[in-house]
């Protein structure tokens, strides 16, 4: 079968939403729920992110979302188990965000072949060098089948550039911001300047401070589209009716409402 990111960018070539939440957030068995309304809510590719106690690139809100979700009781095991259902909730990608330890903890491996037995189709893990990609992961996304996004920022240099285009799968994540998620507003100018020296090979999401319908529609002006993360988990966060509250919030990104 082929990979559902692939189909996706083909199929559909700008405004692309990707959203991400944390995997046990606000609720312990809340995952496949919040999967559900995103899908019913018409994102394009859904990101889970899995709980890490120190995960630095993301800001104060998704910060304590994985507090809260460890407190739950999340783990990447449950998380596995709790997908194993996943392609009865949903057609559209999904990909795993989180960090290399966590990874190493389950066995790399053992990581690569639970994401493809769940019918995940990728893998972003910030804190992964390229080095070590080809070195202890590349052999086995490829044999399951995982595309490995990584990121660049407004700030990477071009050798940087020319690394991340020729190993990164699917797609390429571009922060929009040198900060952490939802701790800034995505600069626009900066990101101008770096797409042409990305080229057009690949697809580019842009992501990080992406928070309303301005913000989509500029950062999808000049690439496929966006990734929000922290703006959706803050209206989440307290809502007692998700599949509602999601509905409302993507309506808002699309200015459908």
């Amino acid at each position: 079968m082929k990979n559902r990111i692939d189909s996706l960018f083909q199929n559909k070539k700008e405004n692309i939403l990707s959203v991400f939440f944390t995997a046990g957030f606000p609720q312990l068995r809340d995952t496949l729920k919040i999967v559900e309304s995103l899908d019913k809510a018409g994102v394009d590719m859904i990101e889970i992110g899995i709980p890490f106690s120190d995960p630095l690139a993301d800001g104060k809100v998704i910060q304590q979302s994985s507090s809260q979700a460890l407190a739950n009781g999340m783990s990447l095991s449950l998380l596995f188990s709790q997908l194993e259902n996943l392609r009865n909730h949903t057609d559209k990608p999904v990909l795993l965000m989180g960090y290399l330890n966590a990874v190493l903890q389950f066995g790399v491996e053992k990581f690569y072949q639970s994401c493809h037995a769940c019918g995940v189709d990728g893998v972003i893990l910030p804190d992964l060098p390229i080095e070590e990609f080809e070195k202890e992961h590349k052999l086995f996304a490829e044999k399951y089948a995982i595309h490995h996004v990584f990121l660049l920022s407004p700030l990477s240099l071009q050798n940087r550039i020319d690394e991340v285009k020729r190993v990164s799968g699917g797609f390429i994540y571009l922060v929009s911001a040198n900060a952490t998620t939802g701790n800034a507003s995505e600069n626009i100018d900066r990101v101008k300047e770096i797409m042409p020296k990305i080229g057009f090979t690949i697809p580019v999401l842009i992501g990080f401070g992406i928070n309303n319908h301005e913000a989509f529609k500029r950062v999808c002006s000049i690439s496929q589209g966006a990734i929000i993360g922290s703006e959706y988990i803050r209206r989440i966060s307290s809502s007692d009716k998700i599949e509602q509250t999601t509905l409302q919030f993507i309506n808002e990104i699309k200015n459908l409402s």
